[in-house]
């Protein structure tokens, strides 16, 4: 008798042999087709997250050589920005400054070189003069000064003058190849994070009107400075911090903001393996007047007190106490070292070894600050009171500022 043996391999296989295959490819086709033709209703009704455009020739058919998808597009892209704008409207103003110095060559005979190459920004055009800002260093030892525009064309141009304490120099020169001058900002309205615009020729001339773009990274930032290379911090800048590049030959560019408005003079940059992305600038607000001091009376007068001074700090604890006869309370002060024959402070009593603590009745810790209190606060001719030690017994004395030329 036979049976039927439902788990043979005959029957295995065959039951293998039904294909999957073509309903597959039947259902592909027919989903293609499904959504290929509602298309245009979902793309009409906003279902869809982006638009697909299908191209038309002026007859109104599809073009036979596109592919499915129909996303042919013409793209345009416009590279004007606002920064473009500025860049645009402002650099013109921003100069070359060539130093030019005599040498004398192998045979003793005098020849004119370069020096040195920097910045400088054309703050004002007044009738055929041009001035030009730029810093002290850069034009500094300076026997003839260059103006390199921004069609490369040289102008020589005259110091009217410079000063070594705000790092800033004014320069004058012909106006009619001048094209325009710079907007002038007010750096007290700037705000840390906004744009920045560093323009200059960093590396000499052949990288003339570089720009360079960051933020405001800090504002009335403390930088010391050593003008006669001794190691101590004779005068103490305030400047603007910016990560816009600012390398050698960016000094005396311009920081301009987003609305191309002169906000700094670009002076310092520190130069270290460790730091990137630091430069320092001089606010507008306080190169102005310094600006328009050196352009009237080609320098600044100061106030001046006739004494070489020392910060204490700088004298060693038993020194203060046995020369300096100082109470152990007195930790800050400056000492002087020595006093002008008929200058303000010899008239007014102060002698060598005295310690000045307070000015006008403000504290007065080392020499910067004697400085920026007499340089900043107060004038020629004007009335200072100086609070002093004298063998340890603290005494007052008011004191007459005069300008040092007077002397």
């Amino acid at each position: 008798m036979g049976y039927y043996d439902d788990h043979s391999p005959q029957t295995r296989q065959h039951k293998k042999k039904k294909s999957w295959v073509m309903p597959t490819i039947v259902g592909i086709i027919l989903g293609a087709v499904l959504v290929l033709l509602a298309l245009p209703a979902l793309i009409q009704s906003n279902l869809l997250p982006y638009d697909m455009t299908i191209p038309e020739d002026e007859s109104g058919l599809v073009d036979e050589d596109q592919n499915l998808s129909g996303t042919t597009q013409n793209v345009e892209v416009d590279v004007t920005t606002q920064v473009t704008e500025v860049v645009e409207n402002v650099a013109p103003a921003v100069v070359g400054v060539v130093n030019m110095q005599s040498r004398s060559n192998f045979w003793q005979e005098q020849e004119e070189g370069e020096a040195g190459t920097g910045s400088g920004v054309i703050y004002k055009i007044d009738g055929d003069t041009a001035y030009v800002v730029t810093n002290h260093h850069v034009i500094q030892g300076a026997d003839k000064v260059e103006v390199a525009l921004a069609d490369e064309t040289r102008i020589t141009a005259e110091i009217v003058g410079s000063d070594l304490f705000t790092d800033l120099a004014v320069l004058k020169m012909p106006a009619d190849q001048v094209e325009k001058e710079i907007p002038i900002g007010k750096s007290e309205n700037i705000k840390v994070g906004e744009p920045a615009i560093a323009i200059g020729s960093p590396l000499g001339l052949r990288f003339s009107g570089s720009v360079t773009k960051g933020i405001i990274s800090g504002k009335q930032r403390a930088i010391p400075q050593d003008f006669n290379g001794d190691g101590q911090a004779d005068w103490q800048a305030d400047v603007i911090q910016t990560d816009a590049a600012i390398n050698p030959g960016n000094s005396g560019g311009a920081l301009i903001n987003i609305e191309g408005q002169l906000i700094g003079i670009n002076s310092m940059k520190i130069a270290r393996s460790a730091v990137e992305g630091i430069g320092f600038a001089i606010p507008i607000d306080e190169a102005k007047p310094i600006i328009d001091e050196l352009e009237k009376e080609g320098k600044v007068t100061r106030p001046f007190l006739g004494v070489e001074a020392y910060s204490i700090a700088d004298v060693p604890k038993s020194e203060r106490q046995n020369t300096l006869q100082l109470p152990e309370e007195v930790d800050g002060g400056v000492y002087l070292r020595s006093v002008e024959p008929m200058s303000p402070a010899a008239k007014a009593g102060l002698e060598q070894l005295d310690v000045i603590t307070q000015l006008d009745g403000e504290s007065i810790q080392n020499i910067i600050e004697l400085r920026q209190h007499l340089y900043h606060e107060k004038k020629v001719g004007e009335e200072m009171t100086v609070t002093y030690y004298r063998n340890g017994e603290q005494q007052e004395t008011t004191v007459t500022l005069a300008a040092q030329e007077d002397f």
